[in-house]
Parts: structure tokens; C-alpha cells; sequence
């Protein structure tokens, strides 16, 4: 296999790239399932990715030890490849995590109805029902981080062309181990790159050298079910600033969380990141007086951070977010 790599690009290609694709067998990948907002499966809340820059999963899922830095990830979502990468690290903590079952055989094996009600149906007993048992379960969490490299695939490979480069191409697991020298060549063949494909196979050896690094952070209980909802409920709009993709938007809770641990209904809004930060520190407030933002003098500056100031924040507040807000201008401002 390797040897028909070499002979199909060395009359395009240097020599330094037909090395690097000889000795690129060490490399190992996954096919890793990303669903996002076309999942159906409801035993739990889902993960909160960004497939260009990063993969979530836990200690419930097959194979979930096996997964390293130097890996190469190729995230699909059953129909088409969504892009490939190498994971530059892997980020370990731990959470609570909901599971829901069905009340009457027990198994995780339930969808939600789009419009008949009752809203859930077992896929195993059949059995239907308004609302899933829970209980939750405590777990480790591993979440990679590869955007460095990342190729975007959509259009290149289908759905059944990546089954097939699997150990195991019948397996219905959401993590599976794939031969990378199959994707290889499926990737020169839809792609022409072959440049691309050194790229990735390059970074998975020097990842490898630099070896694993695993962080403990502290993980929010319950905040991607937070976050997760608030997407629902306020889409993809940062509250200061308007519309904004959903992967720079973050759930920011307008109290201190640190001190209470409790996610409070209504007590969130969507803040670009930047934003999220400079409101934590105080130097983005709401003053409810007039109903606008106020931004600290030292922030006018920044051209972006100036304009915001006077203007009116970007989505309708609840009644609950007002309470919040004051209590932070207050806490913020009065110590200023």
C-alpha cells in the first residue's frame, strides 16, 4: 500500500514528501461521530463541539482511553466527511453527566418526537412517554484540541467511503479506530494534495515526539446543558453585541457562579468571549438607568469596545436578567 503512494506521487512530487509518506505508518486515526444539532439519540445532553477546533467525549464511550496526541481525527456525521485534523492535546476533567432512560424497560435507547405527543418513544420496548428517567452519573471528560491543522472535508468522502476505512466497518460506535494509510489515499484520490496530506501525517509525528499532555481543569457541572439551552432560547446572538457565530459565543452567567454553583434560570446571556471576559472583570457593564451598555474609559481606546458604548444591549431582557444586571453594576461599579 504504501509503496503504490510512493510510485502514484513521485513524478509530482519531492523527495523529502515521499519519505515523509513512507515512514507515516506510525500514524494512528479515528473516525470520530459529530452530530451537533442533527443528533436524534437522547440518553444524554450531547457534547458541546466545534468541529474545526475541538472534540468532546467521556469515560462512557468505547475507546475513550485509546484516543492520544498525535492521533489523526476525522469527524464525520454519518452522511459525510465534516474535516480532518491531528489532536495537538487532550484536555481531562471531570463533571456530572445526566443520563435519561426509559421509565419502562430502562434503556438509553430513546428519541424525542418532533411533533406527536407524548414527546419520547423507546427505541428498544417501543413504550411512549412525556418526560425520560434521569440520574447522573459521574465521569471523566476528554475533549481534544486540533484546530491547528485542520482541513475542512465536506464534500470529499461520503459516508459509506469512510465505513469502509474502518478496522470494523459495520461498528455503530461513535469512536472508531480507521487505517490511516486508507484514508491517506482516500484523501490524495478526492483531494489532488498530496501536500495536504504530508501536512497532517508531518504534525501526527511531531506531536508524538513532543508527547501527551494532559491538563486537570475544573469543569462547570451542567454548564454545556446551560449553554445548550441558551442557544435554544436566545440563538446565536451575543447579547452586547448581536449576531455572532455559535462557536465564538459563550454562557455567561451574570452573577458569580464560583460563589453559588448553581446555573439560575434566566440567569445567563450569551456573550462573544472577549466580551464575556470584560464583563466578569466590570469593565462592560448594563446600566439599567438608561437601558445601555457603559464601557470603562481605559476600553475607549479599542475602537471596537468604544462604538458599544450608549448603545443598547442586542436582546429583550427578561424581567430575572434586569435583577442580575443591577446587581452587578452595582457590585462592579460601586467599587470602581
Amino acid at each position: 500500500m504504501i509503496v503504490e503512494i510512493e510510485t502514484e506521487v513521485s513524478r509530482d512530487e519531492p523527495a523529502d514528501l515521499r519519505a515523509d509518506l513512507a515512514t507515516d505508518n506510525v500514524v494512528t486515526a479515528w473516525l470520530m461521530l459529530a452530530l451537533g444539532k442533527g443528533r436524534e439519540h437522547a440518553g444524554n445532553d450531547g457534547y458541546d463541539d466545534s468541529a474545526s477546533q475541538h472534540y468532546s467525549w467521556d469515560d462512557t464511550v468505547q475507546n475513550h482511553a485509546r484516543v492520544s496526541v498525535g492521533d489523526v481525527i476525522a469527524l464525520w456525521d454519518r452522511r459525510e466527511l465534516i474535516g480532518v485534523s491531528v489532536i495537538e492535546a487532550i484536555d481531562i476533567a471531570s463533571a456530572e453527566k445526566t443520563l435519561y432512560s426509559c421509565p419502562h424497560c430502562g434503556k438509553a435507547d430513546i428519541k424525542r418526537r418532533q411533533r406527536e405527543k407524548p414527546a419520547y418513544r423507546c427505541g428498544k420496548c417501543g413504550h411512549l412517554f412525556p418526560a425520560p428517567r434521569q440520574k447522573t452519573k459521574s465521569v471523566t471528560t476528554y475533549r481534544s484540541v486540533h484546530g491547528k491543522r485542520w482541513v475542512n472535508g465536506r464534500g470529499l468522502l461520503s459516508g459509506s467511503e469512510l465505513r469502509a476505512l474502518c478496522d470494523s466497518p459495520k461498528s455503530q460506535l461513535s469512536m472508531r479506530p480507521a487505517r490511516w494509510e486508507r484514508l491517506r489515499e482516500a484523501l490524495l484520490d478526492a483531494t489532488g494534495q498530496a501536500s495536504t496530506v504530508k501536512d497532517i501525517a508531518a504534525a501526527a509525528r511531531l506531536a508524538v515526539a513532543g508527547g501527551h499532555r494532559e491538563s486537570i481543569v475544573r469543569t462547570r457541572v451542567g454548564q454545556e446543558a446551560f449553554r445548550a439551552r441558551l442557544l435554544r432560547e436566545q440563538g446565536e446572538v451575543c447579547a452586547f453585541t448581536g449576531p455572532t457565530p455559535a462557536d465564538a459565543l459563550e454562557a455567561a452567567h451574570l452573577y458569580s457562579y464560583a460563589e453559588s454553583g448553581e446555573h439560575h434560570e434566566h440567569g445567563g446571556l450569551l456573550l462573544r468571549r472577549d466580551i464575556h471576559r470584560l464583563f466578569d472583570l466590570g469593565h462592560i457593564a448594563v446600566d439599567l438607568a438608561s437601558g445601555t451598555l457603559d464601557v470603562i474609559p481605559s476600553l475607549h481606546s479599542y475602537q471596537c469596545y468604544a462604538q458599544l458604548h450608549g448603545q443598547p444591549v442586542a436582546v429583550q431582557l427578561r424581567p430575572e436578567h434586569r435583577v442580575w444586571l443591577d446587581a452587578h453594576w452595582l457590585g462592579k461599579r460601586s467599587r470602581a
